[in-house]
């Protein structure tokens, strides 16, 4: 993982230094990673790969992997990510999945009245 971190450090023409300040990575972890002293942790791995604009896969193996997601789907994953509502978003999906195809209906309805309530350029 490291030679391929080191492979984009070059790409992208930035230092380590840069990109530990971007991320909120210590320098010295950086230099944990490099020697053996310790292995890198999956949040960290993912501010790198985000920071450089890579998948986990191509920071890990070098490669790109197929994907079963689309685009969309990926953005998808990264915005909630980025939520501060990740457990909620969660536990309501969880739910939503245990519904009929009618409930679901009702719930797309009441969400999406909802959405609308406070906005009147979506009513038409």
């Amino acid at each position: 993982m490291y030679e391929i971190f080191l492979k984009l450090l070059e790409e992208k023409g930035v230092s380590a230094y840069k990109v530990g300040k971007a991320t909120g990575i210590a320098g010295s972890t950086f230099t944990d990673w490099k020697t053996g002293r310790s292995a890198p942790k999956q949040d960290k791995l993912q501010k790198i790969a985000d920071y450089f604009g890579v998948t986990l896969d191509y920071l890990m193996t070098g490669e790109e992997q197929n994907s079963p997601y689309s685009d969309d789907m990926a953005d998808l994953f990264v915005e909630i990510s980025r939520s501060n509502d990740v457990n909620r978003i969660k536990r309501l999906l969880s739910y939503y999945m245990n519904l009929n195809e009618r409930e679901k209906d009702s719930v797309d309805g009441i969400v999406e009245s909802l959405s609308n309530k406070d906005n009147p350029k979506k009513n038409g």
